[in-house]
Parts: C-alpha cells; structure tokens; sequence
C-alpha cells in the first residue's frame, strides 16, 4: 500500500446513488454528469492510456525542472512526494533533505537570489506544508522566486477526511502569485511551465503547485488502490466500476505524449526612454545626489557585478540594503554605511532603486521634503508606499531597478559628483566607524564585548565569505561592523524580519557557493530555530561557519521591555552549551569566553580550519551587554 489516501473507494456509493436516483429522475444534474464522463471518454478515444506503462507523474515534473536549470530541490521526505523526488534524483537534479519543511524553503529562498533561477521546494501535504507558511511569506515580501510544490490526497478523496486532506489552495493564495491544482498527468508540464514563469515575472515572488497523490505514482499502482475488492454487486456496483475506471482513465489520458517543457518568456517592466531621459536631466543638474539600493537591483537580468561598475560609474554616494549590501565591495569610496539620516537630510536628489518607504526608512519621514525624489520599483504597491502621507515621489517608475540604473548612467556620460560632497559623506563615515571601534574597546560586566568579537571576525573573514544574518540584537550590531565582501554575499530575511532562517539560508548558500567561507550570525535565540540543520550538513557536506552572541537573552525585546514595562518576563535564556549540540549533530564546536579574550584569534581560525576540512563548526561566544544601538526598536 501506498498510501491510504488511494483506499475508502466505496465512499463513492453515496455519489453513485445519486447519480442513478437523477438518471431515474431525469435530472439536469444527471446529463451534466452524464455528458462530462462521456467527454471524457471521447477523450480517451484520441488520447491513449497506456495501462502497462512503468512511467509516472514524477518525471515528468522532473523534466520540466531540469529543463528550466533547476539545480536543486530541497523536501523532507513524505509518500506524497516521493516519486517527484526519486525522479529528480534519476534526472542528476540534487535533491537535499532538511530537518524541517521551513528550512527546506529558505534553501530555496537563498538558492533564488544568489543563482538567478527559480528555488525549489518539495514537501508532502497538511502539515509538510503548514510548516512552509511562514518561510513562503517571508519569500514573498523579499520578492524572491520560488516553486513550493506540494502533495495532496487523491483527487477523489479531497474533501472526504483522507489523510492529512486540507484546503491547500486557499492556504497559500494570499502567500503566492499563483495557486494551482494539477488535476491530470497531461497537465503538469503545462502547469509547472507556467509557475515557473510567473514566479519570476513582473515583481518575483513565491508560487504553489499542489500535486494529488494519484497525478505522481505509476497507472497500475493507482488502478490497483481505486479498484473495489471483490466483483461489482449489481447495478450499483457496475456503475462504481464505471465511474472509478472513467475517471481513472482520464487522470492518465495523453500523458505521455511529447510536449514542450522549454521555459515560457518571462515579463520584466521596464522603464520608458521617456522616463529615463527625464530622470538624467533632473540628475545632471543635481549637486548632492544619494542613491538608496535595495534588494530589487540584484534581480536579472542584470548581473550584480555588471551593476556595480554601473554604480562605480555614476560616481555617487550609496547606502545599501537587504540584498543589495556588499554590492560595492568592503572599502569603496561610493559606499556609505553610517549617518543615514542626515545624508538623506542633506540630499538635493535621493534615488530610491529598488528601495521601500517602510518602517526602514520611517516611512518615508527621513526624506527631505525639499529633495527630488527618483523612485523606481517593479511592484506598483512599493513604489508609492506611503507616497500619500509623508513623502512624494518627482518621478516614479515602475520597472526594473537594476536595468534602469544602467540606461541612467549611458545617458550621463559627462555628469560628475562634486566631489566634496562624497569625501564629506564618507569622512562622517570613518568618523563614526571610529567610534564604533572605540566601543568594542570597552569592558563589559560580564562576559566578551559583542563589538569586538565582531570586529575580530570582520578581519579574519576570507575575502569569498558570504554572511547569513539570522537575529536581532546581536545581528544588528553585525550589520554595522561586518563588512560583505563583494556582491551577493550578504543575506538576511528582509522587510518581514523572520528568525530562523539561518540554517536553510547557509545550506542554499553554500551548495551555490561551494568554495566560499559561509558564515551564519546567529543570536542565541534564533539559533534555537534551526541548530538541528547542522545534521543536514553533516549529512550533505555542506560546512559552514555559525557564530552564536550567546547573552542568555531575546536582547532586542529585553531592551525596551524592561525599562518602558519593568520586566524581564518571557526574555532570559540560558548560557547553554550550544557548542556540544552542534557536535551532536556531527559538527565541530568551539566556546570563545571572557578568559579567552587574548587567544580569540586563534579560536576563530581553529573554526575556520575544521570548515576547510569539510566540518560544520559553530563558535559558541558568551558575551555581555553594551549601549551600543541603544534606542533602536524592535516593532
């Protein structure tokens, strides 16, 4: 047996009852019925079901990934699904099993935004894919493309109490830019072809394909589960025969016939020479420009090294975000990371590439009323956010951030950035990463200062490192001493702020980066999400590097709740010995504490080492509290 979702056939005898009763009553029901079996019989005149054949539905999903330069899926194992993934396993696609169904999804979240392609997730039905909620919304406000495909009971028991049998559809339709159902084995190229287009067309996003039992496993596996035990018993049990083998037949009619499983085109919007043209005039004329870089310009198709000789060649300031970090590499000129607000405060023209009036830029507030604003953004929605309350926009474009950069600085050949202009953003910058060094100076009343151990990581870091950012207080301060080597080499939740994400993010990282030092900064808290994950890779030989600010506390909450509600309440954790979980899990663990202090390097390069050697490794850091970032909030 299969599955139990094929068995409880003669639940049908009530639908056949009433069939017959309409036949008897000569109903308009009846002849609807009638005539959708008889079309479906015509049908199957035309199209032939090979009974005999050993082939299945899997396959056939497996080619269409193949074709479409899918690299990797990443599942937890379930009967729903296995023949999708035996089939990509036969087909060279690496398939990759996770600990959890969440983390399976983040894989295929990072896999999406450093390769290009469309990331790939495969989990079984009801609770497989209750636990990807979660990590398909976070994919969605980060505008990632990716394929959720999923199982589903048979496609005659839905809604009939099988096994694990829930309203997939409406589950994932505010989650995703598509929901579909593939009703029959001929449908599933169609179907996967044109997911896969839609993920990545028009604003990226998130898509979900639900695959019935009975659409994935072999005809005579399925006939052998539809069929009733024992000979039909009269004239009702002629008609259950007839409906089950009708119905039967038309799932695996035309299935095998030769179709196209090519990749359809794909839609990007773009900005008009109208809209450009307009945007190098108000530029030239600019005398403190800024530019804002969002996630959106390392979408294709223009690769993220070819963006940053564009930006080089603008020749003006940047600060940089979300995906779009470490574009300009660890030390250019054109890079700005601190005092935000007063640049912004500053600025007689602000270019939002790609950039959101969220809470990260308060809204649209830190916007000076004065500035041009250029915004430019693939989703119309984004694009004005909050345009009518506390900023508005010069010139709005809805397209491509990336190509329209491009256009801009083709059409601004003799534009120069005054120059002191950018020395004076960028001496407030070294001004203020003084101070930070400073900081990480002081001694802490317990435990390791966190801005040291970071700075101390930032030096020793290999020039391919790709950093993971899963954590709040602890990665906040991350975010303003590590430095990202070059583009594409940060990665963090995005605008919904996720926790958790680190394990399933360094695994899609580093199967796309194999040679790259790939680190995940956790918090002691979001470690806890996902520290099983160093099992998947042990398992899959995907080394990486974790470096856990273990303070024994949520910090980020802790921060406010205690002085604005006096108490510590649902906030403690412990200095647990994370280390040796790790180990567990067939890793390499490390303590860093006070006492270590002096000898830090080494510990940290000890680490490095086990992960040359193919070792997962996981620094367990005991650090204390500091002010620093104090006055930041956490909603």
């Amino acid at each position: 047996m299969v599955c139990c979702d094929f068995s409880l056939a003669m639940e049908l005898k009530c639908d056949c009852f009433f069939i017959l009763g309409a036949l008897f009553g000569t109903s308009l029901f009846a002849l609807v019925v009638y005539l959708v079996y008889r079309f479906g019989a015509i049908y199957q005149l035309f199209h032939k079901v090979e009974a005999q054949s050993s082939r299945h539905g899997g396959e056939i999903v497996a080619e269409v990934l193949r074709d479409h330069g899918v690299p990797f899926i990443f599942t937890l194992v379930g009967g729903h699904i296995s023949p999708i993934l035996v089939a990509c396993e036969k087909l060279g696609l690496r398939v990759v099993d996770t600990r959890h169904e969440a983390t399976a999804v983040f894989a295929a979240d990072a896999v999406a935004r450093l390769s290009g392609t469309v990331g790939v997730a495969a989990v079984t039905a009801g609770p497989g894919l209750t636990n990807t909620v979660t990590a398909v919304k976070n994919a969605q406000m980060a505008e990632s493309p990716l394929l959720l495909i999923g199982g589903a009971a048979a496609t005659l028991l839905q809604g009939r109490g099988a096994l694990q049998d829930i309203d997939q559809l409406s589950l994932f339709r505010p989650l995703c830019k598509l929901c579909a159902s593939v009703r029959t084995v001929r449908d599933i190229a169609p179907v996967l072809r044109r997911a896969l287009a839609v993920a990545q067309s028009g604003t990226p996003g998130p898509v979900f394909v639900e695959f019935p039992i009975d659409i994935l496993y072999p005809y005579h596996v399925v006939q052998k589960e539809l069929a009733p035990k024992g000979p039909p018993k009269g004239i009702v049990g002629h008609i259950i025969n007839w409906y089950l083998q009708n119905h039967l037949n038309n799932l695996f009619a035309g299935a095998w016939e030769q179709r196209d499983i090519s990749p359809l085109p794909v839609h990007i919007p773009q900005a008009s020479p109208e809209q450009v043209q307009q945007c190098v005039e108000l530029l030239s004329r600019a005398k403190s420009p800024v530019i804002l870089l969002g996630s959106q310009v390392t979408l294709p198709p223009t690769p993220a090294a070819e963006l940053r000789k564009t930006v080089e060649a603008l020749g003006i300031p940047c600060f940089l975000g979300g995906m779009a970090r470490g574009l300009l590499g660890r030390d250019s000129p054109l890079h700005i990371r601190q005092n935000r607000r007063d640049a912004l405060k500053n600025a007689d023209l602000v270019i939002l590439a790609g950039t959101v009036c969220d809470f990260r830029l308060s809204y649209g507030r830190v916007l000076n009323r004065k500035s041009k604003i250029i915004a430019v953004n693939r989703d119309h929605a984004q694009l004005l956010k909050n345009s009518d309350m506390f900023w508005k926009p010069s010139i709005a474009i809805q397209g491509d951030a990336g190509t329209f950069l491009k256009k801009l600085s083709e059409g601004l050949k003799n534009y120069s950035c005054p120059r002191e202009w950018v020395e004076g953003l960028k001496e407030g910058d070294v001004k203020k990463e003084h101070e930070n060094r400073e900081k990480s100076n002081e001694k802490t009343d317990r435990h390791l200062n966190p801005l040291k151990v970071l700075h101390h990581v930032d030096n020793l870091m290999s020039e391919d490192s790709l950093i993971v950012a899963d954590g709040g207080d602890f990665v906040g301060s991350a975010a303003y001493i590590l430095r990202p080597r070059g583009p594409l080499c940060w990665l963090d939740p995005g605008a919904f702020g996720t926790l958790g994400v680190g394990g399933g993010f360094a695994l899609g990282a580093k199967l796309c980066r194999p040679e790259s030092e790939v680190w995940i900064i956790y918090g002691d808290g979001s470690l806890g999400y996902s520290i099983a994950e160093f099992d998947t890779f042990t398992r899959h030989k995907t080394p990486v590097i974790a470096l856990v600010g273990n303070d024994a506390c949520w910090s980020q909450i802790s921060r406010e709740q205690v002085p604005m509600l006096g108490s510590n309440v649902a906030c403690g954790l412990s200095y647990n010995d994370y280390h040796l979980v790790a180990e567990g899990f067939g890793g390499k663990g490390f303590l860093l504490k006070r006492e270590d202090d002096e000898n830090m390097d080494a510990i940290i390069q000890e680490a490095q080492e086990e992960n040359k050697k193919g070792r997962a490794a996981l620094i367990n850091v005991l650090i204390g509290k500091t002010d620093f970032r104090d006055g930041s909030i956490s909603v």
